[in-house]
């Protein structure tokens, strides 16, 4: 799931760059925009079911799901985040 939390993040960039920076090249914004949406579906549902498992914590799930929507770099950076206070302990 961290994997593919950071290539959401990328793509979420690129259409960013896309709408905002080129003026809004069509057929990619549009491309962009929906591998945004569908991924941001996809780490949702298996989010809900991770958590189910007890598999990631609700801080996780939190950021993947509420805040992803808006901006994927939540659950990017709360992955990262959570990586190094395992590696810290261990």
């Amino acid at each position: 799931m961290e994997g593919v939390s950071l290539f959401h993040s990328v793509v979420y960039t690129s259409l960013l760059i896309c709408a905002f920076g080129l003026g809004d090249p069509e057929p990619i914004t549009f491309i962009l925009g929906l591998a945004h949406g569908l991924l941001w579906i996809g780490m949702s549902i298996t989010s809900l079911i991770s958590l189910r498992f007890h598999i990631i914590n609700l801080r996780l799930a939190v950021a993947i799901i509420l805040l992803g929507c808006v901006a994927p770099f939540f659950g990017t950076l709360e992955f990262i985040l959570q990586s190094r206070r395992k590696a810290a302990v261990a």
